[in-house]
């Protein structure tokens, strides 16, 4: 390795440092905007008061302190694999500003990337706020452990929750840059994000546990990327059980199936995209 391509390698880190600080005071820019969006994705909250209900009538998998507990894990987890790369990237194919960025020498998914870990960050405290409001209505989340001890669900419990939330946030977002890449044919790429939101609502645990649904049919979604973007780090905190190591590995599967399938139709797009005269 030659002196300038180590130099090259070393700067690496500080360029990525300082350009996700650029996106991050991009995104405080629009903060006010942010904790609307933050508001917004409250339907796990909405959806806890329905299933406490089922909790609180002994026929439910989990009781109501576990909704309680569940759904509110799900709307943090929900605030760090939240995706919106498609509406910006058929922006900048559509409108052509894509193309001053292919001059650049870090490759655009990096920068999108970073864009959503500004915008998580930015959106830390609006989420933060909203679940303190919420455990200070439903306390017994906290205090409703075994002869009134309170909930913690254990520091290794949490620690592989986190990894399982960005394992599952990168996963989303490659599967969701995969289909940006349809932006290269067709203008309005944005609308086919419905094809894979609508399995993602019904299918990851969003708005229902995912205990409820028939054993044969949970089998047959585990073998899919749906349940592991909120479910599978859910559960890691809520219940500490959860199928570890073949979780990982069914998300990595995906996260490189999709990768893969991304870089194909980038190379593939690009031609298209040069050839349109962009």
């Amino acid at each position: 390795m030659t002196q300038a391509s180590t130099a090259t390698l070393i700067g690496w880190p500080r360029k990525l440092r300082v350009l996700f600080n650029v996106h991050y005071a991009e995104m405080m820019e629009f903060r006010a905007e942010i904790a609307l969006w933050a508001v917004a994705t409250m339907l796990p909250l909405i959806m806890m008061g329905v299933w406490a209900q089922a909790g609180e009538s002994g026929l439910f998998p989990i009781t109501r302190v576990q909704v309680f507990r569940y759904f509110i894990v799900v709307y943090l987890i929900r605030q760090v694999t939240i995706v919106w790369t498609i509406h910006h990237f058929e922006f900048l194919v559509v409108t052509g500003r894509l193309s001053p960025m292919l001059l650049h020498p870090i490759d655009p998914c990096i920068r999108f990337i970073l864009m959503h870990l500004g915008e998580q960050l930015t959106r830390l405290p609006f989420a933060a706020a909203i679940v303190g409001l919420f455990l200070f209505l439903y306390p017994e989340t906290i205090t409703g452990g075994p002869e009134g001890t309170l909930w913690w669900p254990g520091l290794q419990n949490i620690l592989l929750a986190i990894v399982a939330c960005y394992t599952a946030f990168i996963l989303r977002f490659f599967m969701q840059y995969a289909l940006c890449m349809a932006a290269f044919w067709h203008e309005r790429v944005a609308a086919m994000d419905a094809i894979l939101f609508l399995p993602y609502m019904f299918f990851s645990g969003l708005i229902f546990p995912f205990q409820a649904l028939p054993d044969p049919l949970r089998e047959i979604l585990l073998w899919t990327p749906f349940p592991y973007m909120v479910w599978f780090p859910a559960t890691l905190i809520v219940h500490g059980e959860a199928p570890i190591l073949r979780g990982f590995l069914i998300m990595f599967g995906w996260t490189a199936a999709f990768f893969i399938l991304y870089r194909y139709l980038w190379h593939k797009g690009l031609k298209h995209y040069s050839a349109m005269g962009a």
